[in-house]
């Protein structure tokens, strides 16, 4: 199913991929994200579904749907390096920040900051293109609008 998704993500110069590709690798960045800590809580799948319905104008019968096709591609995709280039190719600069905010909002929903998880937000925002300042000013709107 995911093979030829997978095949574009791998190659040495990926490709911009189509919307639903797009669509499936930004939410299995977010399944990746949740994941980051070893601790895909219900929580964190909660905050995805509610950001992928959003994001994406899905219907509450589409969004869990879409979230089990990024939970079986984010467990057979290659490393964040390469998985983030294909977003970022694929993701129109002005909306990269939203991206990170969106990580933001699931690394957090589980009420803990962890140091894996800070690990990985900074590595996903630089590989975005999003600098630390930009990262730091979504988590705390993030932070913000939680509280």
């Amino acid at each position: 199913m995911f093979s030829e998704l997978l095949s574009r993500l791998t190659r040495p110069e990926p490709e911009p991929l189509p919307e639903p590709d797009a669509r499936q690798a930004l939410a299995a960045l977010l399944v990746r994200a949740a994941r980051s800590d070893g601790d895909y809580a219900k929580d964190e799948v909660s905050r995805i579904d509610r950001i992928l319905a959003a994001r994406y104008g899905l219907s509450p019968f589409e969004t869990p749907r879409l979230r089990a096709e990024a939970e079986t591609l984010e467990a057979e995709a290659p490393d964040t390096v390469r998985f983030t280039r294909a977003i970022k190719d694929a993701v129109p600069y002005e909306d990269r920040e939203s991206v990170v905010e969106a990580l933001w909002e699931v690394v957090l929903a589980d009420g803990l900051r962890d140091h894996e998880e800070d690990a990985f937000l900074r590595l996903v925002a630089n590989l975005l293109g999003v600098n630390d300042r930009d990262s730091a000013l979504a988590r705390k709107r993030v932070t913000t609008r939680m509280a």
